[in-house]
């Protein structure tokens, strides 16, 4: 309740004139009925709760199954109050609605003869030289395939974390090691498997229910959904 008292708060701030702290936790918090009702109960000093204002939270609740993108009206402030996170300046810093990243890279020469340089968006990659020795020999260097394995244990851990949490445990500690194989299938190369070795600190959480857990999370893993490939796990609770 407390959080949910906090989250209340900051999208009710968000609603008129927020701090950075409002917009992020706004936009961060799951938007729920449960969580529109009680803005609406409890804190209609804010204008949020009475009249028009609590007409629009209800046309919001309607049109919420159709996707974030609705126009409101907020004591006659029109605004995309969903992409917007509630406020009145600019883009959400998290958007609910959808996400874009991009990596890309560059090769040049024959598959065997040639090499390439993968970059990310954020620069975090930046020229980094791959190539046919590097993917499928012993040289040094990265490869699609461990690029793939390092994004795979990130989203995983970070679905887990969330899935813990809403269970009711904090996790201190989440390693993952994601081994991706490649194949020679009838006559390509295809992803055949992907093996998630996982070890987690988490005070007051039995064995059983972790496993649980944790299968919920490798099945709703947004990287997991993009494989095609079987995906296995060892899941342990250290």
């Amino acid at each position: 309740m407390a959080q949910m008292r906090s989250a209340a708060v900051a999208i009710a701030n968000a609603a008129g004139c927020p701090t950075a702290r409002d917009v992020a936790l706004a936009n961060r918090v799951k938007m729920d009925v449960v969580l529109v009702d009680f803005i609406g109960m409890q804190y209609p000093q804010r204008g949020i709760g009475r009249g028009s204002n609590f007409a629009c939270f209800r046309k919001w609740r309607r049109v919420r199954s159709r996707g974030w993108n609705s126009e409101m009206s907020f004591g006659g402030i029109e605004k995309n109050c969903c992409s917007k996170g509630f406020t009145r300046e600019g883009p959400a810093p998290y958007d609910l609605a959808s996400m874009k990243r991009k990596g890309s890279a560059v090769w040049k020469g024959g598959i065997k003869d040639g090499d390439g340089v993968v970059s990310t968006e954020s620069g975090v990659l930046s020229g980094v030289p791959y190539s046919f020795a590097k993917r499928f020999g012993d040289e040094a260097g990265t490869n699609p395939e461990e690029l793939l394995g390092a994004a795979h244990a990130g989203c995983f851990s970070m679905a887990l974390s969330g899935q813990l949490g809403e269970a009711g445990f904090k996790p201190e500690k989440i390693e993952t090691t994601a081994t991706v194989t490649l194949e020679n299938v009838g006559g390509g190369f295809t992803i055949t498997t992907v093996h998630l070795d996982v070890q987690v600190t988490v005070p007051n959480l039995d064995q059983g229910k972790f496993e649980e857990i944790a299968k919920k999370a490798k099945e709703g893993c947004p990287v997991s959904k993009l494989f095609k490939a079987d995906i296995t796990m060892d899941a342990k609770l250290v």
